[in-house]
């Protein structure tokens, strides 16, 4: 199936916020939604007897797991294009491998599989950053429609990719789009904090750089509303703290400053487990 959004479920509250997030984005886009859920080969491979009939049961319990998100799809968004599909393997492994052909993938942000206290599953983290596709990863909580989305930018290259995909999902809920731009201090200036000339001269810099990385993009969609923030401090908490009202959340899987061998870099990951709302990673190409 060409030109979808793939959604991954297990049943949870969490796949359940996914696949009604899914829908809602792929009506948006004008695309079909395609809905997998992967039967974990430890279900019906364990070393020992089972009853008869077990392995039925398994496969008819995956495909209703399927099923029922189907129909909660359509429910969401009548006249949806919605297909099910059950795939052996490891869930991580088989989203990744059915993520190739889709233009985005949604998963929850913690599966049945998942400990109470944690925000994020190996699920999620294993497809964010992983994939050559946008990963949305949507809590269980009620989403709260605010109109806005934020982005965070570092200035680099790859994290234009995330503006692109940002300014689109902007423009397709005509919500405000708020960008985030953290920098520090030049390291050579340890004694800068004294100077209160120097940060504003700092401050009004990078004000203007993200202003001038802006026009593009501002040029590509005049209907979208921008906020720029320059926040001088560590970008995690300052998307956090803007993410307060936000519906959605958008990071590149890597930005300047971290490792060149990191698939997810510290950046996104603080912010999928600190952000209450969905968080969209975009996998920077390289």
């Amino acid at each position: 199936m060409s030109g979808h959004v793939l959604v991954g479920v297990d049943g949870s509250p969490a796949a359940m916020a996914a696949v009604r997030w899914a829908a809602a984005d792929a009506a948006l886009r004008d695309v079909a939604l395609r809905v997998v859920h992967a039967c974990e080969p430890w279900a019906v491979d364990l070393p020992r007897p089972m009853p008869e009939g077990f392995e039925n049961a398994v496969e008819e319990y995956c495909r209703g797991v399927a099923r029922t998100a189907g129909v909660v799809a359509t429910q969401c968004v009548p006249g949806l294009e919605v297909t099910t599909q059950v795939v052996p393997g490891p869930a991580a492994e088989a989203l990744r491998e059915a993520a190739v052909e889709a233009d985005e993938v949604v998963v929850g942000s913690r599966g049945l599989g998942g400990f109470a206290g944690l925000v994020l599953g190996s699920v999620s983290l294993g497809l964010a950053g992983h994939v050559p596709r946008p990963v949305v990863v949507v809590p269980d909580a009620a989403p709260t429609a605010h109109g806005e989305i934020v982005v965070g930018f570092d200035g680099s290259a790859r994290s234009e990719i995330a503006l692109k995909y940002a300014f689109e999902q902007a423009a397709r809920r005509k919500a405000r789009l708020t960008v985030v731009h953290a920098w520090h201090m030049p390291a050579l200036a340890p004694y800068a904090a004294a100077y209160g000339a120097l940060i504003d001269d700092v401050f009004e810099a990078q004000s203007r750089a993200i202003t001038e990385a802006l026009k593009p993009w501002r040029d590509e969609h005049p209907d979208v509303e921008v906020r720029e923030q320059a926040v001088c401090g560590h970008p995690v908490p300052a998307i956090r703290d803007a993410a307060a009202t936000a519906d959605l959340v958008v990071v590149g899987s890597r930005g300047l400053g971290l490792l060149g061998s990191a698939v997810l870099g510290s950046v996104s990951h603080g912010v999928l487990r600190q952000v209450r709302c969905p968080v969209a990673v975009v996998r920077c190409a390289g």
